[in-house]
């Protein structure tokens, strides 16, 4: 007689962001005013579209200003700067791609380390892969992190991934994860931000598979990774969590290939998993979108409190 398959859980974003949210209204609670976001939009990107229209709309429902500011691409580098001498605004976003080059990179570093919502700012990003987590000595603010990847994290503290009973930073240890993405906004920062916490994970890209760990138990103080000749089929099978982010439609990840009772986790605006994967899978989460948001919430809050002197919770 056949095994029966494992009964799969579908968890939904939505679910995950109302607690998220919750925490990010009595934070709001504590600041003297509505904090402000403005969003960059320079490009007829139908997706950049759709995250601007999804930050607007949660922005209206947590009792946040936001103002959408359509640029021609040009001109995006003088608005920017604009914002970044405006005290009015205490959050910024710009919508990428905008050129869709290395000119995209400057225009990300050109926001203001204090207004920067989305963590992108070289600080920021240093801070993340050495796995420093405060801006300060004192430790009252904490740095910022992508919003994406940090959305990941705590929709894989939803799911019990993490164990709380670990020392906090080492909560992934003995976990091994594999992320197949690894692009300088997601995948990449993703895969640190795993390891930093402990984990085995294999970063899977077109050119081959890496091996990001902070060393045999986890005795470096932040993750190094390493070139292999993994394919595949030698790494998902013995992987707890499997994270997919493929912008590609016509891509399915090989579901064959998933250990039984793995976590499957998709942040592609297309469906990397196979409606199979629910045979293989104990938890299904099929995309973070309001996750994301909420984080950038939190992120717009953290920056007032850093701001203004406040200690981060």
């Amino acid at each position: 007689m056949a095994a029966a398959a494992p009964s799969c859980k579908v968890v939904l974003a939505g679910t995950i962001a109302k607690g998220l949210l919750e925490e990010v209204q009595a934070s709001l609670k504590t600041l003297q005013h509505s904090p402000k976001l403005v969003g960059f939009l320079a490009n007829s990107d139908p997706a950049a579209r759709m995250y601007a229209d999804w930050t607007a709309r949660s922005c209206a429902e947590n009792g946040f200003d936001f103002e959408l500011r359509e640029v021609d691409k040009e001109e995006l580098e003088e608005a920017v700067i604009a914002a970044n001498s405006d005290k009015a605004v205490d959050g910024a976003i710009i919508y990428f791609p905008v050129f869709g080059t290395r000119q995209d990179q400057y225009l990300q570093q050109l926001l203001d380390i204090t207004k920067d919502v989305e963590g992108l700012s070289h600080k920021y990003i240093f801070n993340m892969y050495q796995n420093i987590r405060f801006l300060d000595e004192a430790k009252t603010q904490k740095s910022i992190l992508p919003c994406t990847p940090l959305a990941i994290i705590k929709i894989l503290e939803y799911i019990g991934v993490y164990n709380s009973i670990l020392p906090y930073g080492n909560r992934l240890f003995g976990r091994t994860i594999t992320v197949v993405n690894r692009s300088e906004i997601v995948g990449r920062p993703l895969a640190a931000l795993l390891a930093n916490d402990g984990a085995s994970v294999y970063s899977v890209d077109i050119d081959g598979i890496q091996h990001y760990t902070r060393g045999e138990g986890i005795r470096m103080t932040r993750h190094h990774s390493v070139d292999t000749d993994l394919k595949l089929e030698d790494v998902v099978p013995k992987s707890d969590v499997v994270i997919t982010g493929v912008p590609t439609k016509s891509y399915k990840f090989p579901v064959e290939l998933l250990k039984d009772g793995a976590v499957c986790i998709n942040f592609s605006s297309e469906k990397n998993f196979d409606p199979a994967v629910k045979e293989k899978a104990s938890i299904y989460v099929p995309a973070v979108g309001t996750v994301t948001i909420a984080i950038l919430l939190r992120n717009l809050i953290r920056l007032c409190q850093n701001r203004d002197g406040t200690k981060s919770a």
